[in-house]
């Protein structure tokens, strides 16, 4: 089992940038896990924000956020990341880590969030004009 807590979501005005973060914790030492984010705003289906391999070599991005946002792990301290810059309105929305169980050591990054195995709870990110 793993857990998956994020935090650093926030009230921000359009143009700001915010780092959200995700503790890994559980049985990480067992699996290499592909990460990802994803958001889901009101009356919205969730959606694939960014994905990360199991050893960080391959990442990638929805259209909506390449070139603003970053996704990135700290291995030493189980820790993902999403740096958010040049936010905008329609960033608006609870942002979710999740991890999947990867199929050995290739470098898959998923972006259904059918692949993944286990989620968090969420944080609100609110973009103000």
């Amino acid at each position: 089992q793993v857990q998956l807590v994020e935090s650093g979501g926030g009230l921000v005005q359009a143009g700001a940038s915010l780092r959200l973060s995700c503790k890994i914790s559980g049985r990480t030492q067992s699996s290499y896990y592909v990460m990802g984010w994803f958001r889901q705003a009101p009356g919205k289906e969730r959606e694939f924000v960014a994905g990360l391999s199991w050893s960080g070599v391959r990442t990638d991005y929805a259209d909506s956020v390449k070139g603003r946002f970053t996704i990135s792990r700290d291995y030493a301290d189980n820790m993902l990341y999403l740096q958010m810059s040049s936010l905008k309105p329609e960033d608006t929305a609870v942002y979710c880590c999740a991890a999947a169980v990867s199929p050995g050591r290739a470098e898959y990054v998923y972006t259904s969030n059918l692949r993944y195995d286990y989620w968090g709870q969420g944080t609100q990110v609110t973009v103000s004009l």
